[in-house]
């Protein structure tokens, strides 16, 4: 079986690693830095350059670019890939990708299942990807029909053998709904968070709690931004919610509430205790 790469940065690297070092799949890879394709078959990482005239080689393709170029590889590509192969994304959103990829599959005789691994580091690029990325991780599957049981069963199959020990099945919809809260909340709040004048006198003064904070701070902002704007309707909302929230806290402590801040404390450490049963 051969295994496509389109996109050698920490993800598309980590998945190339993970099947070269755990499968005896072939694997063919790309990327826009025509040093990095030199590099990776050079460590061994992948077998060789993906390109037009072998894409039509290739079982499975995962697609690691921002949400755009994914969409525009599928568009450009969508006569090159084999018949029956099966295409998965690695976008941090699926509505904009998965709503266009489905039309075009199903047009030229090709399988689009939107993908996103819930894995990741805070440092990017084929430099930082490694084959233990995705080792007890999570693997998000968004796709068209969900009758096809072979063809999950096949995909989840080489999923697990890179690491991936939970696959769960969605629509984009409620990806996206789950992500704006569970991910993209949380970069937006440790990005705002080190804007506090405070932030560059934290060393002496900061232990684990500003640590787990400040960890997605540090994140790459032209990526990030196209993910936000492509599910601003429910970022938008999670942020609107967050910030009533902290009004909350903000005036028991004008008014002095003691009772009133300890309701809000109180509300706050059930609420985890509940989630986390």
């Amino acid at each position: 079986m051969t295994v496509g790469i389109v996109g050698l940065g920490l993800i598309g690297g980590s998945i190339a690693k993970a099947i070269k070092c755990y499968t005896d799949e072939h694997v063919l890879a790309t990327d826009i830095d025509e040093s990095i394709i030199k590099l990776a078959v050079l460590v061994n990482a992948v077998d060789g350059k993906l390109c037009k005239e072998n894409l039509n080689e290739c079982d499975y393709v995962f697609i690691s670019l921002y949400p755009s170029d994914a969409v525009k590889f599928v568009q450009e590509n969508r006569r090159n890939f084999k018949k029956g192969a099966v295409v998965v994304d690695c976008c941090g959103v699926k509505r904009f990708v998965c709503d266009k990829c489905f039309d075009i599959a199903r047009q030229n005789n090709f399988v689009f299942i939107g993908g996103h691994p819930m894995a990741g580091f805070h440092k990017s690029g084929f430099k930082h990807s490694r084959e233990t990325l995705f080792k007890n991780a999570a693997m998000i599957l968004v796709p068209e029909d969900t009758k096809n049981i072979y063809l999950f069963e096949n995909l989840k199959g080489l999923l697990n053998k890179i690491g991936f020990t939970v696959v769960t099945v969605t629509s984009a919809q409620e990806h996206d709904k789950n992500i704006a809260f569970t991910s993209q909340l949380a970069h937006v709040v440790s990005n705002a968070y080190v804007k506090s004048p405070q932030a560059r006198l934290h060393k002496g003064f900061s232990a684990g709690s500003y640590k787990d904070l400040t960890r997605v701070a540090r994140l790459n902002e032209k990526m990030w931004s196209e993910l936000f704007l492509e599910n601003k309707d429910f970022l938008k909302s999670e942020i609107d919610n967050l910030i009533v929230q902290l009004g909350k806290y903000s005036q028991a402590l004008d008014s002095e509430d003691a009772k009133q801040l300890e309701q809000l404390l109180r509300e706050g450490r059930e609420c985890k205790e509940r989630i986390d049963r």
